[in-house]
């Protein structure tokens, strides 16, 4: 059985990498202990603690996310909170607040809502804070970097 090549880097020495295809659509809550790659589509709620969620470039998500590391390649409409950070790649779109201790947004991305810098978050570094996301430290943003509205 050849492994699956979802082209996004995974890592695999942490434990296996769980992947929804293209073709799946899913309504209601996602909950697990295992890196995911969403490709389809996905209405509810995503809760990965400690674990690193990629959303896919073909990935429509209407969703709130929390997971330790967020990678938006594709579509998502919905609060993001990671603990450690949060990236959206050039091709990837956000509509919803973030919160998290880092954030990257690439060149020709598209965010639209506000980003919350949670700086103890990610100083906690995973100790007994895994499921705690206080609201200190505020930096609100209406950011749009694409140019077409």
């Amino acid at each position: 059985m050849a492994p699956l090549d979802s082209g996004y880097p995974t890592n695999t020495s942490t434990g296996g990498t769980a992947r929804l295809g293209a073709s799946l659509h899913i309504k209601g809550e996602i909950t697990g202990n295992e890196d995911l790659v969403i490709d389809g589509s996905v209405e509810g709620l995503v809760q990965l603690e400690d674990r690193k969620l990629t959303v896919g470039a073909s990935a429509r998500v209407t969703a709130d996310i929390i997971s330790r590391e967020v990678v938006v390649y594709g579509n998502v409409k919905g609060n993001l909170r990671a603990r450690d950070r949060i990236e959206i790649k050039k091709d990837g779109s956000v509509v919803g607040d973030l919160t998290t201790a880092r954030i990257m947004i690439e060149d020709g991305a598209y965010f639209k809502g506000s980003i919350e810098i949670d700086k103890a978050a990610g100083e906690a570094g995973g100790d007994d804070e895994k499921a705690s996301y206080p609201r200190t430290a505020r930096s609100t943003a209406a950011t749009s970097s694409s140019s077409s509205d």
